[in-house]
């Protein structure tokens, strides 16, 4: 029963704060935006950044506290090659205008063509990248 109920209760609560985020700062909550946007410093827009992205680590603190277990990870790979995946991504993202969150939950609500587009070549890219390295590179890296 909760292999179906957890990912059902997320996905709630994610479109529930989606909405809210839309509702309340006229924003779209894709998070590499709000990271990249971060970095720019500018005016009026620094505040609500920085506590989206404290809220995300707050909130994997407090999980991390009363189910530690939700958190665990069976990955194998070093801890250079998590980094480099990691900053691939941030780069893609960049690159892509944006990410799963703010095209994949946020643009496909809106019926956003280009965000359906978006996340279906994210997707597809995955999929074969995923195949790819577990194929030609399986346990090497």
């Amino acid at each position: 029963m909760n292999t179906y109920i957890y990912p059902l209760l997320g996905g709630v609560l994610i479109g529930f704060a989606v909405s809210l985020m839309l509702y309340f700062n006229g924003r779209i909550a894709g998070v590499s935006g709000i990271i990249n946007g971060s970095l720019q410093l500018r005016k009026n827009d620094f505040l609500w950044r920085i506590s989206f992205i404290a809220g995300l680590f707050v909130a994997g603190l407090i999980l991390q506290f009363f189910w530690p277990e939700s958190l665990s990870s069976n990955l194998i790979r070093s801890d250079a090659v998590i980094i480099i995946a990691g900053l691939l991504v941030g780069f893609g993202t960049v690159m892509g205008g944006g990410c799963t969150s703010g095209h994949g939950i946020c643009g496909i609500s809106r019926l956003s063509f280009r965000s359906i587009v978006a996340t279906l070549i994210f997707m597809l890219m995955g999929i074969i990248s995923a195949t790819f390295f577990r194929l030609y590179f399986a346990g090497v890296l």
